[in-house]
């Protein structure tokens, strides 16, 4: 379980961009964190993740094994000269496995093994986060966090990943919390949602959600 009670954050200097924000994520939960961009979506999974400190309240956690997919374009470029099995190699290493072989099923289960020996910043957007998502597993997680997983990928790696990620929560029970802004795979695949707005936050359904804050503004992929 996560536990927020009454967070606030303010960068120096700056004024609060979360204020009193109370949130509770149980075991086996979907939660996807929606709201408008500059809301603090990010810097609430910073906060969580521990990459932040809050400037009031606490946070617990007690999960035992976190793991965290980025945005594939924050985090890789065409500049960036490493392989795909490098990089699983990578945190094979921090994870202080000797077993090479799990870079191989890693991949094999995201069914991306062929693309190993390509550069990571070489692959499409949809490519990329498979590989991403393949080393967060390597940790074998019972809590992953995602920040906004369709950034960048077609609509057709986006039918793929979604059920994916369901897949985990559903029937590895993998609890899921992910900044989305894609509100069409939210609704359909979240138990519940996090609104973040005007520096609080609070939970509701995916259906009420819709339905009060962007029905009218929905475009025709599903994002507002």
């Amino acid at each position: 379980m996560i536990s927020l009670e009454k967070v606030s954050f303010a960068y120096e200097h700056g004024p609060y961009l979360l204020q009193d924000v109370t949130m509770t994520v149980q075991d086996g939960d979907y939660i996807s964190v929606v709201g408008e961009n500059g809301s603090g979506k990010s810097t609430l999974i910073k906060l969580i993740l521990g990459l932040l400190s809050p400037s009031r309240g606490t946070i617990s956690n007690t999960f035992r094994r976190c793991a965290y997919v980025p945005q594939r374009f924050e985090t890789l470029n065409s500049q960036f000269p490493i392989t795909v099995y490098e990089v699983l190699n990578c945190q094979r290493r921090i994870l202080g496995y000797k077993d090479k072989d799990i870079i191989r099923r890693s991949l094999e289960q995201m069914n991306v093994y062929e693309l190993k020996d390509q550069l990571i910043g070489n692959l499409s957007g949809g490519q990329c986060q498979k590989v991403l998502i393949a080393r967060a597993l390597m940790g074998e997680p019972d809590l992953l966090i995602f920040d906004e997983p369709s950034t960048g990928i077609d609509v057709k790696s986006q039918m793929e990943l979604y059920p994916f990620i369901r897949h985990l929560n559903q029937d590895r029970g993998v609890t899921v919390l992910t900044v989305e802004h894609n509100l069409k795979f939210a609704a359909k695949n979240s138990t519940k949602m996090f609104h973040v707005v005007n520096g609080g936050g609070h939970f509701c359904s995916p259906e009420d959600y819709i339905r009060e804050y962007v029905s009218d503004n929905m475009g025709r992929d599903g994002n507002v």
